[in-house]
C-alpha cells in the first residue's frame, strides 16, 4: 500500500522500460478526453462527473474489472479527483494510489537519456507532450537544443555532467509548447541561436544560416536549413548524429500548415518540406536521426538510423521522398493534415516575441501532440 501518490516519473519509467512491468493506470476522466490525451496502456472509466458529487456506485460496479494483485495507478484531470477514487479502492481491499498532478503532472514530466550511438548527446523527453529536446557537449561545454519552459530540468542534465552551458538554441519557431530557450539563455548570458526566418519580433537573437556552425568545446554543431514545417526550420549535423527537429519524425514528418492554412500556402510549404527531407535523407546510413517530437513510440531513446528509417513502413510520407513523388507527398499531406495543437496561435505569437506569457503558460501546452503530418 502506497502512503504517497504515485509520482508521474514512476508511471514513466514502468510505462517505457522494457524490463518493467507495466502498471496498471485507471484514468477517470470523462471519454472525449480520454481519447484526446491519455498514459499509453492505460484503461478509461469515465465517471469523473459522478466523482465530483461523491457518487462513487459506477466504479463500485466496476470493482470485479480491477486487479487485486498489482498495484492501481488513478488519474484525473489534476489529480484531486483520483485520490478520492483511490482511496475508495483502498478500503474496499485494493492497492491503489492517485498519480501525482493527474495529467498536468504527467505533461509536466522530463526524462533524460545518454544515446550510446551518439557521442556527446543526452536527450530529454517529455511523455507525456511529446516533445524532445537535446545537449550536445564536448570538453565540458554544451549547447541546449529545443528546451521546455522548464528550465531546471536543462541546469540539471548539465551539472549532472559537469557542463558549462555555452548557447541555447531553438530549430524552428514551436507551435505546441513554449520555448525555454531565450529565458535560459538570458539567464546564463549565453547566445540565443534561431534562423531569422522564424525570429517575429524577437530580440537579442544570433540568427542562424545554412552552413553556420556553433562551438562546443573542440566540435561542431553544424546547421542545415530545412524548411517546410516552418520558413526558419533547421536541423543540426553532430557527427553521426542527425537533430532534425520538427522536420523528420521517426513515423512521420512536420506539418507545413501551422504558419499559414490557405491551401496554396501549405502546398507550397509541403514542396519546400519535401526537398528538405531529400537532403536529410541523402545522408549516410549510419546517420542516427534525433526527431524533435514523437507520437505512440516506446522506444527509449528516440533514436533511429537513417538507414532504417528510409525503408520504414510506417513513415509513409518519405516513401514518397525515396520515390522522388513529390506530388503525391504534397497530396497526402494536404489531405490528412489532423486538429492542430492546442492553443497553437497563442504559443506562436509567444514564442515570435508578440505576446508576453501570462500566468497560464504552463497551461497552454498540456494535451496531445499535433505537429505530425498525419
Amino acid at each position: 500500500m502506497y502512503n504517497t501518490g504515485y509520482d508521474p516519473s514512476t508511471v514513466a519509467e514502468r510505462v517505457f522500460d522494457d524490463d518493467a512491468e507495466d502498471p496498471y493506470v485507471l484514468d477517470v476522466r470523462n471519454e472525449d478526453d480520454y481519447d484526446e490525451w491519455q498514459i499509453p496502456g492505460s484503461r478509461n472509466l469515465p465517471i469523473y462527473d459522478e466523482l465530483l458529487e461523491s457518487d462513487f456506485s459506477t466504479l463500485e460496479d466496476h470493482l470485479d474489472e480491477l486487479p487485486n494483485d498489482e498495484a492501481i495507478a488513478v488519474v484525473c484531470v489534476a489529480g484531486v479527483t483520483s485520490a478520492h477514487a483511490a482511496e475508495f479502492l483502498r478500503e474496499r481491499g485494493f492497492d491503489a494510489e492517485s498519480i501525482d498532478g493527474g495529467m498536468d503532472g504527467w505533461g509536466r514530466l522530463h526524462r533524460q537519456y545518454d544515446l550510446d550511438d551518439a557521442d556527446g548527446v543526452a536527450q530529454v523527453v517529455r511523455p507525456g507532450t511529446g516533445c524532445v529536446s537535446y545537449l550536445v557537449y564536448d570538453d565540458g561545454e554544451a549547447v541546449v537544443v529545443d528546451p521546455s519552459q522548464y528550465l531546471d530540468e536543462y541546469l540539471g542534465v548539465a551539472e549532472e555532467r559537469d557542463l558549462e552551458i555555452v548557447g541555447v538554441a531553438d530549430t524552428h519557431a514551436h507551435a505546441d509548447h513554449v520555448s525555454g530557450a531565450r529565458r535560459l539563455a538570458g539567464e546564463l548570458d549565453v547566445p540565443y541561436y534561431l534562423h531569422g526566418d522564424d525570429a517575429g519580433d524577437l530580440d537579442g537573437v544570433t540568427e542562424l544560416d545554412d552552413g553556420d556552425s556553433i562551438d562546443v568545446g573542440t566540435r561542431e554543431l553544424d546547421v542545415l536549413h530545412t524548411p517546410g514545417h516552418t520558413p526558419g526550420s533547421v536541423s543540426f549535423a553532430y557527427g553521426d548524429a542527425l537533430l532534425s527537429g520538427d522536420t523528420l519524425f521517426l513515423r512521420s514528418v512536420g506539418r507545413p500548415d501551422l504558419e499559414d492554412g490557405d491551401e496554396d500556402a501549405v502546398r507550397e510549404a509541403a514542396s519546400q518540406l519535401f526537398d528538405s527531407l531529400e537532403r536529410l535523407t541523402d545522408g549516410d546510413d549510419d546517420t542516427l536521426v534525433l526527431p524533435g517530437h514523437f507520437d505512440d513510440e516506446q522506444v527509449r531513446p528516440l533514436a533511429t538510423r537513417l538507414e532504417g528509417l528510409r525503408g520504414a513502413a510506417t513513415n509513409e510520407l518519405l516513401s514518397y521522398v525515396a520515390d522522388d513523388d513529390e506530388e503525391s507527398f504534397v497530396g497526402t499531406i494536404v489531405e490528412s493534415l489532423a486538429d492542430e495543437p492546442a492553443n497553437y496561435n497563442e504559443i506562436k505569437q509567444i514564442n515570435w516575441g508578440k505576446q508576453q506569457p501570462g500566468g497560464d503558460v504552463e497551461d497552454l501546452e498540456l494535451g496531445p501532440n499535433n505537429c505530425a503530418a498525419n
